[in-house]
């Protein structure tokens, strides 16, 4: 840190120059981020993957599709509205763009009471939908009553809820993030750069993943995570260096207070964005796109947040000089430091009472945690007003079973499946398929040739006459050794019962393998691969920061006490959003926990907690090394660094908790999660927990084996 302190000092005006070229340049490139990213992130590699390829490229399905809904209004007659539909259904077919056009006027299936929907279906991934998705709205903009739904309407309407969140959310955090500092620092200038800071880490965080974006899949969820972050951490260090900066500058030489500001601050927020660096990281083992993207968005954003707060933020400061504290509207008082120590010794006066107080509160919110469901974010994560979700849940709902589901099964065996030997497989299992108390119908030559035998079977495909009936039946369900077989369960996609038929099926020995793919096999391959990889993450997580916080602080203690403390802390956060989200509280709509939010939440709050763990004991550990009174540090350490722990966690819960006013349900519930947990451990860990234990734990706070450390009379009297 002293070689960094001294080149930042030299070369001052050189890195304020390549900063400002490189704001420019990485900005405009981060205008272009939108447009390369792709879909919700849900994707991995498996046997779904595996089968959705061979859908389309074997069985030659639609690789995609469109569903275009109509309302008959409450005067229209049903020969108008029929013939309205018409109409629409002929325009869509001058567009020359779709593969086929399912029309309800000639499946009844597709109408019904007053409503029927078509289904366009395209030979395009649904990644490379844009130009059809435009083209298709376009054309039914002139038809009232009518709206597009499908898959690849709902990924680029989630883009577009993603960016109008992030405005929203920017708009009301930033101008009261701003009063916080104002109030922090006194100052109008140094309030604002801190908030300059922060753009610049984000806008070139943004530019650099459009750069990654040309060769990796990115999820939407960047445009709301990396300002999340990005913002909420610039910030928090920006307002740790200007604050220690200021207790430097007392009219000496400002270049030895940054000096002295990068070796003591700047180690804090190194160590604290390390933390923050292993736990996004930590999620990299989970192989589904979104939380690889993310942890690599996540990264990118915790690296540059470092580089910008001890490189462009001491030299902007040097620029400054004096002129940090222009606009000064409120005076720094010194009675708030009297007021915290007070608190603080209150607190280690009765510490055993007041941390089973604490503990009581943070086991109250755990609660809630056993009745927690999960699921995977879905057209239901879209705001209600969009048309491509009130679409989605009319058809759902007016047309679909709701208990029901489809598993797509290809089988591949050496030789025909249509000579003797091949049907006689087929026979086997479709009859094991079918004796299955959870599968309701298997389509296959079976069910449409009303044969049950492979002998009955084998005679109508000799027969000329039958077997040219089932002519596109063979097409549609084999080709040369693969076999398909659309099965039907009684339970929806998402349902424990219908993911645990997946599993054993999975398991069961057959002699020609069998893979398996539909909505059951993603949610079940999803779900195992979080379960799966997760503990491994945690153990990255907790394993990483104790050794990153031992060495910090030589201690055996503090750090494994500030991880079961952040561990408690996290899981009455999830116990309170489940309260909150799957019960309706507070005017919140009734909805299941994102999948993704434990992993995110636990990733980004156990470092960003952190944060303040490292800031508050590194203080407490300098005044201890001066003392040697583990009571004092601590009084001393909370006097004068709760006000600034306080700020940053006050801009913290301002930033993340902004995203509790979008949209889009998972953001939204990110948002509140990361607050809430910043929240809990600004007040309870950090105001009563701290204190209390450090009082009950003594000088053992500071035990470390095999390791001698001097009194402060022996410093003393070395000279120290």
């Amino acid at each position: 840190m002293k070689l960094l302190s001294s080149i930042v000092v030299t070369l001052r005006k050189p890195l304020l120059v390549i900063w400002i070229i490189l704001a420019v340049i990485l900005s405009y490139l981060a205008i272009q981020l939108p447009s390369k990213l792709n879909g919700d992130g849900f994707e991995m590699d498996g046997d779904y993957k595996i089968v959705q390829k061979e859908l389309s490229d074997t069985f030659e399905l639609p690789k995609s599709s469109l569903l275009v809904l109509f309302q008959k209004e409450k005067n229209q007659s049903e020969t108008d509205f029929k013939n309205e539909i018409n109409t629409a259904l002929q325009d869509l077919s001058h567009l020359k763009i779709t593969e086929s056009i399912q029309s309800p006027l000639d499946n009844p299936k597709l109408y019904k009471d007053g409503y029927a929907y078509t289904i366009l279906s395209f030979n395009k991934s649904e990644s490379n939908m844009s130009q059809q998705v435009k083209k298709v709205r376009e054309t039914m903009e002139k038809y009232d009553g009518s709206m597009v739904t499908g898959a690849p309407v709902i990924r680029e309407d989630m883009n577009k809820a993603s960016q109008d969140d992030l405005k929203k959310a920017e708009l009301i955090g930033l101008p009261v993030a701003i009063v916080v500092l104002l109030f922090a620092f006194g100052s109008v200038v140094a309030s604002i750069v801190p908030i300059l800071i922060g753009a610049v880490t984000v806008l070139s965080s943004f530019g650099i993943l459009t750069l990654l974006g040309e060769k990796l899949n990115l999820s939407i969820f960047l445009l709301n995570v990396v300002p999340m972050v990005g913002l909420a951490l610039s910030i928090d260090f920006a307002l740790l260096f200007i604050n220690r900066y200021r207790e430097e500058f007392t009219g000496a030489n400002k270049y030895e207070a940054i000096r002295k500001t990068v070796m003591t601050a700047g180690r804090s927020i190194l160590f604290s964005a390390l933390c923050v660096f292993i736990g996004l990281a930590a999620m990299m083992v989970i192989k589904i796109d979104i939380f690889q993207t993310v942890a690599i968005g996540g990264m990118v954003v915790v690296t540059l947040a470092v580089i910008t707060s001890l490189t462009l933020l001491p030299a902007l400061l040097m620029l400054l000089g004096n002129k940090l504290n222009k606009g000064m509207l409120i005076k720094s008082k010194n009675k708030g430091t009297n007021g915290w120590r007070k608190f603080a010794e209150s607190v280690m006066k009765r510490p055993i009472i007041i941390t089973l107080f604490a503990l009581s509160i943070l086991v109250i919110g755990i609660l809630p945690v056993q009745n927690i469901r999960l699921a995977i974010p879905d057209s239901d994560s879209l705001p209600k007003e969009y048309d491509s979700r009130k679409a989605l849940d009319i058809i759902q709902d007016k047309f679909l079973e709701k208990d029901s589901s489809t598993v797509y099964i290809v089988a591949e065996r050496k030789g025909s499946w249509v000579d003797s030997e091949g049907l006689k497989d087929l026979e086997k299992l479709v009859n094991e398929l079918e004796k299955d108390d959870m599968v309701s119908e298997v389509e296959s030559l079976y069910s449409y040739s009303g044969t049950k035998t492979s002998v009955e079977l084998e005679m109508a495909l000799k027969n000329p006459q039958s077997k040219q009936s089932l002519e596109p039946v063979l097409k549609q369900f084999i080709k040369e050794e693969k076999l398909l077989l659309p099965v039907t369960l009684s339970k929806q996609d998402s349902s424990d019962e219908a993911k645990d038929w997946i599993r054993d099926w999975s398991e069961k020995d057959w002699d020609y393998p069998l893979t398996f793919g539909g909505s059951v096999k993603f949610n079940q391959e999803i779900f195992d691969e979080i379960f799966e990889k997760l503990p491994i993450g945690m153990a990255i997580i907790l394993i990483s920061t104790y050794i990153i916080l031992m060495i910090g602080f030589r201690s055996v203690i503090i750090p494994l006490k500030a991880i079961i403390m952040n561990v408690i802390g996290l899981s009455s956060t999830f116990g309170i959003l489940v309260w909150l989200f799957q019960e309706g509280h507070f005017g919140l709509s009734q909805s299941d926990i994102a999948l993704v939010l434990p992993v995110f939440v636990f990733s980004l709050v156990f470092g960003l907690s952190m944060d303040y763990e490292v800031f508050l004991i590194s203080r407490i550990h300098e005044i201890y090394n001066k003392t040697g009174n583990n009571d004092e540090a601590t009084a001393a350490g909370l006097a004068s660094t709760s006000k600034i722990i306080t700020s940053a966690a006050l801009i913290m819960i301002v930033i993340t908790g902004a995203f509790a006013f979008t949209g889009v349900v998972p953001v939204k519930q990110i948002g509140i999660g990361i607050a809430l947990a910043i929240f809990i451990d600004a007040t309870i860990i950090r105001m009563l927990l701290v204190p209390a234990l450090m009082k009950l734990l003594g000088d053992w706070n500071w035990w470390m084996p095999f390791v001698t450390k001097q009194k402060p009379e022996m410093k003393k009297a070395a000279g120290e």
